[in-house]
């Protein structure tokens, strides 16, 4: 009785130790998948051929943008026309963007990465994102009548959100993605309503709607140069794990105005801006947080300067990065 007892104890253990390898193997591989196909996704806005309809959703606030993207003669050009509101527009090619707001007659120009945009939100490299989240293969559906296949990414700790992303597998195209508060719970999300693929390659369809109607606008040149290293005046000393400066850059609104600095961290997926500019006018201002949809931002005065902090990341983690900011003792 007692060797039957035994072996019967000995058998399940077994089961268990099986079910759990096999568990462990079945989620090692739904990992890898997912990364795969998010590797995917990290190139293939720049290299698909697009036109549709996205809806941004925050809370019970809702945006209705057009988006046309195309690739031509090894030149990227994209065209983003909110269709709610305020008319506003925005052009680019490569790397250089015209934002047009036709209500002030105003038109801004400047440089940079369209990567944190979507449906182009991820870097070219996902290397080291499962130190910080787990990856994981979700249900199939359907998202603007495409086939889709879902990732969730879940944060490891409290100094990140968790993301949910709708893909197509068959071109890497980003269809849905959703930011998750700490419950889970939607804090924003971007979904295709419409879309389709393969559009002429005529770059007329990529032209400013608003700069063909001719008119007097107000340019605004953004200056920027790149900061590389360190720039020796500011240390950050509450670095959030798993984050990294990934850009620098000197920007200059007018020609009239006092250059300011923007650092840009991230770790893969979440990203906080630190804006730094010179402001001996503001006297004493305490410091306080904000959120703009999703958002969430801190400023305070530090010296003579005004610094801001905003980033896709939960209040408390914000404001723990914005408060180690210092400047360097001389």
């Amino acid at each position: 009785m007692k060797n039957t007892s035994r072996r019967i104890c000995l058998l399940c253990l077994g089961w268990l130790v099986h079910g759990t390898l096999a568990y462990a193997e079945q989620h090692q591989a739904s990992s890898g998948e997912a990364l795969l196909l998010l590797q995917k996704v990290a190139t293939a806005a720049q290299k698909v051929t697009y036109s549709g309809v996205f809806v941004y959703q925050n809370g019970s606030r809702s945006e209705t943008s057009r988006i046309t993207h195309l690739i031509d003669g090894g030149n990227e050009f994209e065209r983003l026309e909110v269709l709610d509101g305020s008319p506003r527009e925005v052009m680019r090619r490569n790397d250089e963007v015209r934002c047009f707001l036709p209500e002030s007659k105003m038109l801004i120009v400047e440089q940079r990465n369209a990567r944190s945009l979507f449906p182009t939100l991820l870097p070219g490299t996902l290397a080291g994102l499962t130190e910080y989240y787990h990856v994981r293969k979700g249900a199939a559906g359907r998202i603007a009548g495409v086939e889709s296949q879902s990732i969730q990414i879940d944060p490891r700790d409290e100094f990140r959100y968790g993301h949910q992303f709708w893909i197509d597998p068959q071109t890497g195209l980003l269809l849905k993605a959703s930011l998750l508060n700490e419950n889970g719970q939607p804090l924003e999300s971007f979904a295709f309503t419409e879309l389709r693929y393969g559009v002429p390659p005529d770059v007329d369809a990529v032209k400013a709607r608003f700069e063909a109607k001719g008119g007097n606008w107000q340019v605004q040149q953004m200056r920027s140069s790149e900061v590389k290293g360190d720039d020796g005046q500011w240390l950050i000393k509450a670095m959030l794990p798993g984050f990294r400066r990934v850009s620098g850059a000197r920007r200059q609104l007018r020609a009239d105005a006092p250059e300011g600095m923007q650092l840009i961290f991230s770790d893969g997926l979440a990203s906080i801006s630190v804006f730094i500019e010179p402001d001996a006018s503001r006297g004493n201002e305490e410091a306080r947080a904000f959120s703009m949809g999703a958002v969430n931002g801190y400023r305070r005065r530090i010296a003579d300067h005004l610094v801001i902090v905003m980033g896709d990341v939960p209040p408390s983690a914000l404001r723990r990065f914005a408060d180690g900011i210092e400047p360097k003792r001389k």
